[in-house]
């Protein structure tokens, strides 16, 4: 096993712009660095959590999987949809925080994220389970996986945190751009450019 390759391929998948971090982008813009942060401890226990059944349901996953990943790319083309909406209405200077970026929408979005779900399912067994089949070593790789995709959400937020002004300044235009980032991932997931 290459540890280089398998780092790497790791870093390159959970830091690149994916829903749960142009909502992370957008809830720094709009609501402050403190409830992106909430946000991003929901993102990262799911996180955790989908990579531990991911270790645990493995062989259950690989055979029953397919059947489940149009129902998925639905579920999830839609959820994002709405968060893109979300987000081109959002007004910051308005006191309606409610619930759109909490630790519970982080928690929840994970499981209906594809790229987090087909992710945490094809990495162990793609880069680790060829060379290691202990539960000690798998709950290692998985342990790795979680604090490289954990740093990803935080990442995010530090570099919200570092354009918030230029972002605050442009506000409409930059939550029009990250909605038509969310639709646009939202036709990539659902599956529509396959056919």
């Amino acid at each position: 096993m290459s540890i280089t390759s398998f780092i790497i391929y790791c870093f390159i998948i959970t830091f690149s712009p994916g829903p749960t971090h142009i909502v992370t982008l957008s809830t720094v813009h709009n609501y402050g660095i403190k409830k992106a942060i909430n946000f991003c401890y929901g993102s990262s226990i799911a996180f955790g959590i989908i990579m531990i059944l991911s270790v645990v349901l493995n062989s259950v996953l690989a055979t029953v999987l397919p059947k489940f990943i149009i129902i998925m790319q639905i579920i999830g083309a839609i959820y994002i949809l709405y968060l893109a909406y979300k987000i081109y209405t959002m007004d910051s200077s308005s006191n309606s925080k409610k619930d759109f970026a909490s630790f519970k929408t982080g928690f929840v979005m994970q499981f209906i994220n594809p790229k987090v779900v087909l992710f945490c399912v094809t990495v162990i067994p793609s880069f680790v389970m060829p060379y290691h089949s202990s539960f000690d070593e798998l709950f290692l790789f998985a342990f790795i996986v979680f604090i490289i995709g954990t740093m990803s959400y935080f990442a995010w937020v530090l570099f919200g945190s570092i354009l918030k002004v230029f972002l605050q300044r442009y506000q409409k235009i930059t939550n029009t751009f990250m909605s038509l980032f969310l639709v646009y991932c939202a036709i990539m997931i659902s599956g529509i450019t396959n056919f």
